[in-house]
């Protein structure tokens, strides 16, 4: 039933980001510049910042270094300790894996949940494509006809019957946005995707370590992407971004409602002024909701939830904030 609500929309909402024109996405991305630029800077430090793991050049062993980055065989070859510097990883490789399924194309507060994974790969991308860094998208839609996608810089590569589409990572501010306008001009197309097949696609062909994003309400069977999850976690760092709409989570006394799911076209009429309707739906709700999170969890990956009622960006600041001070202290998620 939470699934059923979540899918559907009793109105007709403004036409997506992808229609509008090009100064939207302008002043999207001029929006997510000045209220990041100056609160989450940092050389390298990314959305989930860390440790260097890149070898450097070995130097003489000081009082308080840390013994476990002994270099041995110089130790050996000079009989004087020395210790192995890591320095800060460039060219750090971030991709992003974002389901623009059916299920989308809803929302009933500000944004529609289509517009925040669309916002929210922008506020990513300015992040993360400095001093190098490349950044990559795989995008999921639904299963019906494949919607022509203009070339962007190689072009993007179908993959599958057109439900999946892949952009090669690029390096720079351009290559950046040129990222960004071919997401935000890709169509939803009805049917129901496949967020397994979504993720799957970041783990081949195996790239070096580094930073995935996976965007998406995760209405699907958590069985069907947990997997694919975990595997990608074993290689990279991954931040889980989950959209949810306040209808997702329970249901306002408007009476009947008739509600459709774009994913399977199914009609239903849903009577909310039933006081006890209305409870199970928001205890379905929040018991689907407890699966994503616990799913995520034991994937290992980091969970930022954003809404389409509140302000997406203050909540990404704060998460972001929240995982560099926990990695200062020593602590993870």
């Amino acid at each position: 039933m939470a699934r059923a609500a979540a899918v559907t929309s009793p109105t007709p909402r403004p036409a997506p980001v992808a229609d509008r024109s090009e100064a939207v996405l302008s002043r999207l991305q001029l929006l997510v510049t000045r209220k990041l630029d100056g609160l989450l800077q940092g050389d390298y430090a990314g959305l989930l910042p860390g440790p260097g793991s890149e070898a450097g050049e070995s130097r003489e062993y000081r009082p308080g270094d840390d013994v476990r980055r002994m270099d041995w065989p110089v130790t050996a070859r000079t009989t004087t300790p020395h210790v192995r510097r890591t320095v800060a990883d460039r060219e750090l490789e971030t991709w992003l894996a974002l389901d623009l399924s059916a299920s989308l194309d809803f929302g009933t507060g500000q944004w529609l949940k289509r517009e925040v994974v669309v916002a929210a790969a922008a506020a990513i991308t300015h992040l993360t494509v400095r001093g190098g860094n490349r950044i990559g998208a795989v995008i999921g839609t639904g299963g019906g006809v494949p919607a022509s996608t203009r070339r962007w810089r190689g072009g993007p590569t179908p993959v599958g019957p057109g439900v999946l589409t892949r952009l090669p990572a690029r390096s720079g501010r351009k290559g950046a946005q040129g990222l960004l306008r071919a997401v935000a001009g890709t169509a939803i197309q009805p049917g129901r995707g496949d967020l397994g097949a979504l993720i799957e696609m970041l783990n081949r062909p195996p790239r070096r370590r580094g930073v995935a994003v996976v965007v998406s309400d995760f209405l699907a069977p958590a069985e069907q992407w947990a997997r694919p999850l975990r595997k990608l976690r074993a290689r990279h760092d991954v931040l889980a971004i989950e959209v949810v709409d306040p209808r997702e989570l329970e249901l306002p006394d408007v009476g009947v409602l008739p509600v459709v799911d774009p994913e399977s076209g199914e009609l239903h009429e849903v009577q909310t002024a039933d006081p006890r309707l209305r409870q199970r739906y928001a205890e379905a709700a929040a018991a689907q909701r407890a699966t994503i999170a616990a799913a995520l969890r034991g994937a290992g990956a980091a969970h930022l939830r954003l809404r389409t009622d509140r302000d997406w960006l203050l909540d990404m600041v704060r998460f972001v904030a929240a995982q560099r001070h926990a990695r200062t202290r020593g602590t993870t998620r």
